[in-house]
């Protein structure tokens, strides 16, 4: 029996991808659902092609699943914090009607994810004004998402200006802890800084949603070599599931467990469904988690 604290889902960027909709186009709402329950796992989050509230709630309670969360693009430097807000208004009034824990807010100004620049070289980078603006406007996304008893969680991401362990060191540093959280993402920080643990550790109090995505270092290698973007990463096979690529999540889950960590833990993973098969992947990594997380965990803490 698992600990009762963690929630086990598993993202839909595996079946279809918001970047890039013509992939996996044929992987509609309610095949995705029955294959998460079919992997076993507990939900989702909502990707953007999903249907109004209304519709995704009845086809959640058919199947008994949940949703954690919700990407949101924010642009306070480029756009301002009046407009982004209004746009946030929004996306949580939806997260509440769906029952959500978590908006995962990712700063998209400048960011080169969805171009075709090297992901690798290329990333930008935040001027000491630009900085504050993007903090304080996090301060008043957190209050914003607390009115509709969700949590903020960032999501420090390839291709952007808060990537590394030090830009979320200094994002961090400069945000309230009591309306800004952290989403840890393991594979965008291995790639980033070829370490995923120190993150974690440094940042453990406030975490308060996580993303298990794992890297093939070969694909890696060559994308790295080859000064791929983002997207054309991906579709190299860049990213896998737990227990298909290099990094070892034991010392991880460990880490959560002795810190009492309470919430979802995300299984996501950008890969083309055409080749990756989603429902055979997603069985991939609930296998991993059961036999290497969960059962190997002593009784106390199962």
């Amino acid at each position: 029996m698992q600990d009762q604290q963690i929630l086990w889902g598993i993202a839909p960027i595996g079946w279809r991808n918001d970047d890039m909709p013509e992939i996996g186009a044929e992987n509609n709402l309610r095949q995705l659902l029955s294959d998460i329950v079919v992997a076993g796992f507990q939900g989702t989050e909502v990707g953007g092609f999903f249907p109004e509230a209304d519709v995704l709630n009845k086809e959640l309670h058919l199947r008994n699943l949940k949703i954690a969360g919700q990407w949101f693009s924010s642009f306070i430097i480029r756009d301002g914090l009046a407009v982004t807000a209004e746009a946030f208004h929004r996306h949580c009034q939806y997260l509440k009607e769906v029952k959500a824990s978590v908006a995962v807010v990712s700063e998209q100004t400048y960011s080169i994810q969805g171009t075709d620049k090297n992901v690798f070289s290329e990333k930008p980078s935040f001027t000491d004004e630009e900085w504050e603006t993007l903090c304080l406007g996090l301060n008043e996304l957190g209050k914003i998402a607390g009115q509709y008893d969700l949590k903020l969680v960032y999501h420090h991401h390839m291709g952007t200006g808060v990537q590394t362990a030090a830009e979320v060191e200094r994002l961090m540093e400069n945000t309230d802890a009591y309306h800004v959280h952290l989403l840890y993402d393991t594979g965008h920080i291995f790639i980033s800084d070829n370490d995923f643990t120190s993150l974690l550790d440094r940042h453990i109090d406030r975490i308060k949603h996580v993303h298990f995505k794992d890297v093939r270092k070969e694909a890696l290698a060559q994308c790295r070599q080859e000064g791929k973007s983002f997207m054309q990463s991906f579709l190299n096979g860049m990213f896998t599931v737990p227990g298909d690529g290099c990094i070892d999540f034991t010392k991880v889950y460990q880490t959560l467990l002795d810190h009492h960590y309470k919430g979802w833990i995300v299984v996501e993973a950008e890969q083309d469904p055409a080749i990756a098969n989603p429902l055979e992947y997603a069985l991939i990594a609930r296998k991993y988690i059961d036999e290497k997380l969960i059962k190997s965990q002593p009784e106390t803490v199962k």
